[in-house]
């Protein structure tokens, strides 16, 4: 452990630099050094009047005495609580965590900490999570969708991409443009990204477009149609198309999520 929160970083121009407080981001330390201080928020969870363990009975009576019920949800060193209550039962559950994670030397952050309602939405692990009407009823679930600022990101990458690769062939661009696609797609399947694909596949074909206009500044867009068709091709390499990646609701399992390893019992 400590070789690797002594190993440095190495930026972006090839230089190492010293690390003198923290972990590197990206680091595979980084989760692990999580998981490990943040367990004691999961027993404290765990060990509560409505952990885990309580049946549907006690969440009822706890509702009917005017008590909170509660979820946490934690991937690494990022959580959400989920509060079945009031805005002051949640800032009371705040203030409980605060005082548990004091014990390991933690704090949460003023800045990515907030209290919100579900219909207000909140972000989580890039999803945009939000109650809201179903269009054309009087009901309301719960939505999951990539985040603007998920958009954005991928947004980002692929311009860069497309930017920095000019004088490259267009096989080696495709390459690299779907080997990010795809992994960020099969990430965001899981939840209403039917528009999020649609709207990234129009800018994706877009910057290709630029990505040839600068290529071939002589060249009129009959030829470069002609030579690569109307979507970016080069003999067996194709541009990934987001708007084909077929999206999946994710559905409440409860506690009764099924493991892909095999037991050793």
């Amino acid at each position: 452990m400590k070789a690797f929160l002594k190993a440095g970083i190495l930026t972006e121009d090839g230089t190492l630099t010293d690390t003198n407080a923290g972990t590197p981001q990206g680091s595979i330390l980084s989760p692990l050094l999580s998981n490990v201080a943040l367990s004691v928020l999961d027993e404290h969870i765990a060990h509560g009047p409505d952990g885990p363990a309580a049946s549907r009975l006690d969440r009822a009576k706890r509702r009917r005495r005017g008590l909170p019920n509660y979820r946490l949800v934690r991937y690494a060193d990022d959580w959400c609580l989920v509060v079945s209550g009031s805005q002051a039962h949640a800032e009371a559950l705040r203030e409980e965590i605060t005082g548990v994670l004091s014990t390991m030397g933690l704090r949460p952050s003023p800045e990515k900490t907030l209290i919100t309602h579900i219909d207000e939405g909140t972000v989580f692990l890039g999803w945009r999570i939000q109650r809201h009407r179903k269009r054309g009823t009087g009901k309301h679930y719960v939505y999951v969708y990539p985040a603007k600022k998920a958009l954005a990101a991928v947004m980002a990458k692929v311009k860069t991409i497309c930017r920095q690769n000019t004088n490259l062939p267009l096989e080696v661009l495709l390459h690299q443009l779907n080997r990010m696609l795809r992994g960020w797609t099969a990430y965001f399947r899981y939840g209403c990204s039917n528009a999020t694909f649609s709207y990234l596949r129009s800018y994706l074909w877009q910057e290709i477009v630029r990505w040839k206009n600068r290529k071939h500044r002589r060249t009129s867009w009959k030829q470069l149609r002609r030579r690569y068709g109307i979507w970016p091709a080069n003999g067996d390499v194709t541009l990934f198309d987001p708007a084909r990646v077929s999206t999946k609701r994710y559905y409440y399992r409860g506690t009764r999520i099924p493991t892909p390893w095999p037991s050793t019992t």
